[in-house]
Parts: C-alpha cells; structure tokens; sequence
C-alpha cells in the first residue's frame, strides 16, 4: 500500500466522518439536546484524522510527489484542520441547541468541500513534480 493510497484512505475517512458527525449534531439539535463530551471528543477526532491526512501530503510533498494544485490543497486541508475547534473558540465553549446546530451545518459543509476537493482532483493523484 502506498502513501497514496493512505492518504485517500484517511481523506474518504474524514469525507464519512464529517458526514457522521453532521447527523449527529442535527440529531442532538432536533431533541434539544446539550452538546456532550463525547461530541466535543467527536470535533477533536475530525480535526486530527484531518491534520492526519495533511501530514500524509506533506510526506508525499517532501518526497517529491504532487497533486495539480498543491497551493489549494495545502489552503483546503488548513481550513478543515482549525475550523471545528475555530468554531468551538468562536462559541465559546457553549453546549446549547444552537451550537448543535452550527456544528451539524460546519460538519455538513466540511463533507461537501472534501467532495468538492475529490471532484476537482485536488487530492489527487500525486505524481513526481
């Protein structure tokens, strides 16, 4: 398996990730639920598959190996990697209905970027540069 092939593991990963944590907050929204320590661990989670998935890129970066458009790849997976926690520090913590709400919308929009990316081929393929 190469890192390549890693690396789109872990992108497909985040993709239903992101997916499954946007049901999840729409679900603790529509029961007018607080947000859970569980939840929170679900955001740090999604940043960390996503720094992941970024570390894979730079290791295929350094090793010679790039997709079309390196500069927007590298702007894209910045984005996924700080905005759940940004949102987290924008909400200062809160743990309300609205919260769920803005978290199942960012989770929502995050999986439909990460699309976007793999459409555009902005992933991928990594070829010798």
């Amino acid at each position: 398996m190469t890192l390549n092939d890693i690396h789109s593991i872990l992108f497909n990963a985040h993709i239903l990730f992101s997916v499954a944590l946007g049901i999840w907050g729409l679900m603790m929204a529509l029961r007018d639920e607080s947000i859970t320590g569980n939840f929170w661990g679900a955001v740090a989670t999604g940043a960390l598959l996503a720094a992941t998935t970024m570390f894979f890129g730079i290791i295929m970066t350094i090793q010679g190996l790039r997709p079309e458009r390196i500069t927007v790849y590298y702007l894209y997976m910045s984005w996924l990697i700080i905005i759940m926690p940004g949102l987290f520090t924008m909400l200062r913590g809160r743990d309300d209905r609205s919260a769920a709400i803005a978290f199942a919308i960012l989770s929502f929009f995050n999986a439909t970027t990460s699309l976007s990316m793999v459409d555009r081929n902005i992933i991928g393929p990594w070829i010798a540069g």
